[in-house]
Parts: C-alpha cells; structure tokens; sequence
C-alpha cells in the first residue's frame, strides 16, 4: 500500500469487482453475511443496505461523492453497519430491496439504498443522494440530512419504525404472489397480448413508451411468435424498432454492441455501459428477426453485436464477462471518469482518424462542432445514405464503400482511449444468454457453435460443484454464492439449444439433470410457482419471487419455457404439469401487462402450440445428418424441438421420441412428430423441407 492510502476495509477479500470498488471506503462496509447481521443484532443497530452494480454510473457518482468522504463515513460508522452488494452476485437481496424502495417512492433503480431493522427488514429506501453540495439544487435532502433523521427516527420513535418495516414487508410478500383473478392461455389471449403491446408502440421512432427507452428484446422475441400466429402488425412493429435502435446512438456505431438504455425517445443518447446480457438478447432477436425478413442490415447487426462479444466480454477460456463501464478517462491520467468518454468524437478527432474521408463519415454519422452530448457527438445515423449523399453531391455507393472503410480506422484509433473498466466476474445467467444465442445463431454462421460449446463447457466445469449445484458466479478460479433459479433455467435452455445445433448427448443429459434440481430446490408447492432461492440457502427476511421480466427474463418464465421443450422431448408429464401450474397462475398478467412478461408470453405461445417434435437420428460430424440439422434451421420455427442422437448412444433412454428408431438404410434419418404422432421417417433435406412445410 502506498504512502497515505487508505486502510482497506472487508470488502477487499471480496471477489466482486463491485465490492473491491469500495474497498478503500472510509466506510466500515460488510458483505452480505450472518457476521454483519450478527453485530446489528448484538449492538442493536439498524442496517444499511446499499446495493450497485460495477457498470452504473450513479453508483460511481455517489461513492465518489459521499462514501470516500471521510466525515460522512464516520456518520455511518457511528449510526450503521453497513453493507455492500453485488445486484450481479445477489438478485435475490436487490429483489426484495428494490421492491420496498418501488413501494415507498414509487421508482427504483441504483445505487439502491435502504435502511433495516437489525434482522434485514426494510423500513426506508431510496436511491441517489447528493452530498451537502448538492443536495438545494436536486431539491432533495442530502446523504448526511437521510443518515442522521434515519439514526434518529430509529433512537426515538422505534416503535413507529418497527412498525412501518413489517408492513412494509407484508406489502413485499403480497407482491410475489398472483393476481385473484383467472385467465385461459389460449391463442385469443396470445393475440390479445400482442394487441396490447402494440397500443404502447412508438410509431415514429420504434419501441414501446416514451423516454427512457428500453431495448426489451423479450418482447420483441415475442412479437416474432406473434407474427407466425399470423398477426398482421407484429412484424412491422419488430422490424422498425429493430432498425431505429441500431442507427440510433444506443448502438456502438464503431465496435458493435449495445449500450444499456436510451435515455430519450429516439435511440439517441444511451446510458453507455454495455451489459453481456443486453447484447446477448439482442443478437439473438436481430438473428431471429434476420431469418424471418431475409433483411441483411439486421443480420449485419446481429453479427456485429456477437462480434463485439467475443472481442470484448470474452475470457481466455470461452466464457464470457458481464459489463464494460458507462465512465472512462477521456485521456490519460486524467483526474476523474467522465460517462460515454470512450464513444463520443469530435470532427478534428474524425480528421485525425481518417483525413480526407472525415467529412463525408461526419455527415453519415450526424458529427458537428456542437455536438449531441455534453459538446461531442455520440455516432449515429440520423438520415439514410441517399439522403447525405444528395446533401454531399456524391455517389450513394461512395458514401457506404467510404463508412465502410472507416469503421475498422476509427475503433483502432478509439482503441488509444482509456478504455472503460471491464467486470470480470462470470455470471451463470447470463452466459447461458450467450450460449442460447450463439447456438441459435450458428444455423446462420457456423462458426458460433464453437463459441457457444466453449463457454457451456466452462461454466460446467467451473460454476458446477462436484455435487452438481450451480453457482452463481465465478471470478478468477473463487466460486460465487449459490445458483439462483434464473441460472438453472436459463442454462437448461440453453443446453437444449446446443444439444440441437451440436448433437452432442451430454447437453441434453445435463439439460435434465438441472431441470430435476431445479423442481427439486425452487418449486413452491403451496402456491404452484417458482420461488427465485434454492431450498439450500439461507433464510432472508421474505423469500423472493419475480414473475415479471425485469432486463433479463424472469426465472419463472426462463423454467417454464425449459419445462416445455423438455417435455416435448422426454415426454415426462411431472414438466408439462409445473409449466402449466404456472401459467395459470400468471395468465391473467399476462394480459393486462404484456409488457413485463415476454418471455412468460413465448411460454405461452409453447403451450398453447402445436409445438412439433424433430428426433434425428445419425453420427454428429455426418454430412447428411448436418444436412438435415441446417434444414430443420434453416427459418425460425418456434415451436420445433430438436433431439439428436447417434445410433445406439444411451441418450436414446431418456426419449420416446428415439425408441425404437434408427438410420433407414445405413442413413442419418429424421422423425418429424406431433404430440407424439409422427410421419414418416426422412433422410433427404428435401424429405424434410415438405414435411416441415405442412
């Protein structure tokens, strides 16, 4: 340690990168555990909870303001035991926060602050708070003003505190549970669904609602079924939102990829950290969206995006890492991050890139001495090419061959920047997105499905113990805490999915495997539904359940669409029986607010079906069994289960839809099946073209 630095408090043996962030914190931070819990209890101290994530940009901000100063971490120290999360490491603990911080102000977000009785019940929250400063010009009371009143409130009306926490926590439990209403999950409820959505849509800019703008790729993966149900207006809706979010600046015009959120109507100024989630969903639904058009912007796109994945977010074993920061130096050594430094130009910075191409890639990409963020320019495409060409008096196809030229220019001239700070932390979840997404996508470009086989095989071998549970998280060779329910199901649908692009047996063996764990850990048979904690883990103040969407699908939904495709293939009724049990417990918000339930809607759409069966039987590596593999996707077909196997490979016992079938003629033949009726076998594409066709 150097001359004068800080002592470093807990969190420095911590191995979240957020949590390191704040080691030399004059604040006397805890993680979460039962020594910090213990003390509260011991000294009678009320808790502070306060809950970020490495990539927000507010969560910076107010460390920098407030929690490195040392007479404001002497309030806490005196008043609190404090406590940091990792949101990445523990949704759980940021479910049941965020909830009682929506209840008490009507918003949420981060960084999450929340105050606690000694046993972790929440009795006040909020978000941001300015220091002294700043606090007349925000007009909201300061972190000093909040820490003192809250210590006081505590000391001198305790009653009325204890009180307001435990009906604060009935509020929070009444959340997890189901309307008291009833619903069909039929086909006139799916159409209904994606009529409502449509209400919310922005005819001019795409998306749904007003600003701030979210992506929400899972409703726009619904919207792809809704469209092959036959709903004229879904796949305008896709198609326009999808090309107004990539010529937007929430897009990185130069390296790939997708920032977090737009923070106006039109795609233009995002929040600029980019998350591993985000930009596997996209990917996923610009490839979707790619196979159903033909349209080769959206293919572009999505390639870019998985580019910028395996560039970026990729650890040296296949994994992937979780979010680039929205801060960086805007040159080296300065003094303090500044956001979106890493993205934004100006047109001298455009000359020295480029030289004489800058003028026309400025007028492409909406660059002026202005600027459209904080005097810079975020890069987008504001007009189509005909439109600046005729503006520049120039050949359409120069201006496009002259962008097209300069894009590599200008990431490897960005590439001299500070870059933002990566988190390294590997998270579960959101690499089986990764996985699911690059197994989906190399039907389209092969070469993904080495990527996608890569980072499945890490995260079998380092974030499942011996016993066969799941961990959250992974962070340089030290394991995170306990899967959560979202990291069993998103993972068994994504070996599902690789199962389907690799034939390889073992995907589809663990793929049930974690399917049987997670009925085993989650399932809450009181209520019919998921809980989002394992049985295994220790108790907190609620036991939380998300049914909606939030960024990234809900555990619930992500089991219930698992649940569903390997019923299809293992014909076991105990999964058909738990996906049903939630739908209908669901079903009736799914109506009213389609909008926070996409994923939970492309369950739906499994459900009510026809959903079709494919066993192909035939050597992996054989020509003519990828042959029929590239046939069957070949065009998106949602509601086609593929299971593969070789002749005689014991993965045959644990599918009805394999026994008793074999090559025809020393030939890799595919069984096409309905509800377990099948036709006949195939072994030409073309057999299997007609078939599928009908």
């Amino acid at each position: 340690m150097n001359a004068g630095a800080r002592p470093l408090n807990r969190l420095a043996n911590e191995a979240s990168p957020y949590l390191q962030q704040h080691a030399d914190n004059p604040v006397d931070w805890y993680p979460w555990g039962e020594e910090a819990l213990e003390r509260a209890r011991r000294e009678d101290k009320p808790i502070l909870v306060s809950i970020g994530y490495a990539a927000c940009h507010w969560c910076h901000v107010m460390a920098h303001e407030s929690f490195a100063d040392p007479e404001v971490a002497a309030i806490q120290n005196e008043h609190f035991i404090n406590i940091k999360v990792d949101r990445e490491e523990r949704p759980d603990l940021d479910n049941i926060y965020m909830a009682a911080a929506q209840a008490l102000t009507g918003r949420g977000g981060w960084p999450l602050n929340v105050f606690c009785l000694p046993d972790g019940t929440p009795f006040y929250a909020g978000t941001y708070f300015p220091p002294d400063a700043k606090a007349a010009r925000y007009r909201m009371p300061s972190w000093r003003q909040v820490l003192l009143s809250i210590a006081e409130a505590y000391r001198t009306r305790r009653a009325d505190v204890t009180a307001s926490a435990h009906e604060l926590l009935d509020h929070i439990k009444r959340l997890a549970q189901p309307l008291p209403e009833t619903a069909v999950v039929d086909a006139a409820l799916l159409m209904a669904a994606a009529e409502k959505i449509g209400r919310e849509f922005d005819p001019q800019y795409g998306g749904f609602g007003d600003a701030p703008k979210f992506p929400q790729p899972l409703v726009l993966e619904f919207l792809l079924r809704a469209h092959v149900r036959g709903d004229v207006q879904a796949l305008p809706m896709l198609h326009q939102t999808l090309e107004q979010m990539a010529r937007g600046g929430m897009y990185d015009q130069v390296g790939g990829g997708f920032h977090r959120y737009s923070v106006d109507a039109r795609w233009l100024v995002p929040h600029f950290e980019k998350m591993l989630y985000d930009n596997a969903l996209l990917a996923e639904v610009y490839h979707l969206a790619a196979l159903v058009t033909g349209d080769p912007f959206l293919a572009r796109i999505a390639d870019e995006t998985f580019t910028y994945m395996l560039r970026d977010l990729r650890h040296p074993d296949g994994a992937f890492f979780s979010s680039e920061d929205a801060d960086s130096l805007p040159v080296p050594g300065a003094a303090h991050a500044e956001e979106g430094a890493f993205y934004v130009w100006t047109p001298d910075e455009l000359r020295l890139a480029l030289g004489d191409d800058a003028t026309l890639v400025g007028a492409y990409y909406g660059v002026t001495r202005q600027g459209n963020f904080e005097g810079k320019s975020i890069l987008y495409v504001p007009r189509p090419p005909e439109a600046v060409a005729a503006r520049l008096g120039v050949p359409v196809e120069r201006l496009e061959a002259t962008v097209a030229r300069a894009r590599p220019l200008l990431r490897a001239f960005r590439e001299r920047r500070p870059r933002p700070f990566r988190d390294e932390k590997i998270i579960t979840a959101w690499n089986a997105m990764a996985i699911r997404a690059l197994a989906t996508a190399s039907a389209r470009v092969p070469e993904y499905l080495a990527a996608a086989q890569q980072c499945a095989d890490f995260l079998l071998a380092n974030l499942r113990r011996a016993d066969g549970r799941l961990l959250r998280s992974w962070k340089d060779g030290r394991p995170g805490p306990a899967g959560f329910l979202d990291d069993y199901a998103l993972l068994c649908d994504a070996l599902l999915e690789l199962h389907a692009a690799s034939g390889e047996a073992r995907y589809l063996a663990t793929a049930i495997e974690l399917a049987d764990a997670m009925l085993d850990l989650f399932w809450d048979a009181q209520a019919w539904m998921f809980f989002d904690t394992g049985s295994d883990q220790p108790a907190l103040v609620t036991r939380p359940r998300d049914l909606s969407d939030n960024a990234t699908p809900s555990g619930s939904a992500a089991a219930t669409v698992a649940l569903l495709r390997l019923h299809a293939i293992t014909g076991r009724d105990l999964y058909a029986t738990r996906a049903e049990q939630v739908l209908q417990q669901v079903a009736p918000m799914l109506s009213r607010f389609p909008l926070g339930f996409g994923r939970m809607l492309c369950a739906a759409d499994l459900a009510v079906g026809p959903t079709r069966e494919l066993a192909i039987i035939g050597p992996p590596a054989h020509p003519a069994t990828q042959a029929l593999v590239a046939e069957a996707r070949a065009a998106y077909r949602p509601r086609l289960v593929i299971a593969r196997a070789a002749p005689g490979d014991p993965i045959t016992s644990l599918s009805p839809l394999f026994a008793d079938r074999g090559m025809i003629d020393g030939q890799p033949t595919a069984y096409l099946c309905e509800q377990f009726t099948c036709l006949l076998p195939v072994t030409t594409p073309e057999g299997l073209r007609k078939q599928l066709a009908s």
